[in-house]
């Protein structure tokens, strides 16, 4: 495989694949940068380039704790991320926020913005964010990710934080790719619980009640409890972790602390018992199919025998002429006889 890229995307010229990750391996925040943004690439020779880098960068990555964070709009979650990550890094740590914004259905392009929202972590030396359009994907969860994240870890950060848009089935594509998935909630209590989705609720490890502070202490610390009630009456993901309710105010900086040491106990008990293993190898399989879902799906849109004979099958289809099955597989059968 050639091993340099004719040009990187935003016209910088060409890149030399084993400077770059060898850049990356000493932490440099541009070559990071650029390499996400050639993961990021849609066309053909950049995604080539991509899986080289990746590759050479794989024995350097899973070394970080991966934490997925979701939450509706309004519930504070870029306020509490810059928060946490602030805390995180006055321990000494390093932390990467890849920060999943919606994308503008004009430009395609981010709409948030996360830096703009993030000021004073995006300026602390030990912190890297990475906004990334969300591109349309499910959910709202850009497809590229899971390799992002695997290059913040070999540029040597000890913790991912994965943030999305709190949108549609993000959480459930989020909770595939990380160790521990954070739900985030204001203090509702019983009002907002009954809007929750049961399924959301499953996919947390720990729910962490924000805005507890003030005049909404009280109802936090009400909201809290309905959560752990709520909780235990589902059958949790893991026989060796009942799922945590917290407090925490991000904007007072109150609860960071006993976040972090639930973090930490959850990733220990994980690890004591294989099933931190066994649950990333079990999201890197799905990140196969998952991949070769996509591949197929690309295929049967751009291949030239089945790109003529789609839409005169989806007529077909929409007209009841033939069943969706049938159609389905004449596609496939022009697909795989070439």
């Amino acid at each position: 495989m050639e091993k340099t890229a004719e040009k990187s995307r935003g016209g910088r010229g060409p890149v030399n694949i084993e400077e770059m990750a060898a850049a990356i391996r000493t932490g440099n925040r541009t070559a990071l940068a650029r390499g996400i943004t050639l993961i990021e690439s849609t066309r053909a020779d950049h995604q080539e380039q991509a899986q080289a880098l990746l590759a050479a960068l794989l024995p350097e990555t899973g070394k970080a704790v991966r934490i997925g964070l979701s939450g509706a709009p309004g519930v504070g979650k870029s306020t509490f991320t810059e928060a946490f990550g602030s805390y995180l890094t006055g321990q000494g740590l390093k932390i990467a926020v890849l920060a999943i914004d919606p994308s503008s259905a004009r430009t395609g392009g981010s709409i948030l913005g996360d830096k703009t929202r993030m000021e004073e972590l995006a300026r602390d030396p030990n912190a890297f964010i990475r906004p990334s359009p969300s591109g349309g994907t499910l959910g709202g969860v850009a497809r590229r990710t899971r390799e992002a994240m695997l290059l913040t870890e070999a540029a040597g950060f000890d913790v991912v934080l994965i943030e999305t848009v709190g949108v549609g089935q993000s959480e459930t594509a989020v909770a595939d790719m990380v160790d521990m998935f954070v739900l985030l909630l204001s203090p509702g209590g019983g009002d907002e619980l009954q809007g929750i989705k049961r399924g959301i609720m499953e996919l947390a490890d720990l729910v962490v009640v924000n805005k507890a502070d003030g005049d909404l202490l009280p109802a936090a610390k009400r909201a809290a409890i309905e959560y752990k009630t709520a909780l235990h009456l589902m059958r949790p993901k893991s026989q060796h972790w009942l799922p945590e309710v917290r407090l925490a105010s991000a904007l007072k900086g109150e609860g960071l602390a006993d976040i972090w040491e639930t973090v930490r106990r959850y990733e220990e008990i994980m690890k004591e018992t294989g099933t931190l293993e066994a649950q990333r190898a079990d999201q890197a399989l799905a990140w196969m199919w998952n991949e070769l879902r996509e591949g197929m799906m690309e295929k049967l849109r751009t291949h030239e025998g089945t790109k003529s004979r789609l839409k005169a099958l989806e007529g077909e289809v929409a007209g009841g002429k033939t069943t969706p099955t049938a159609a389905a597989r004449s596609l496939l059968a022009l697909l795989l006889r070439d």
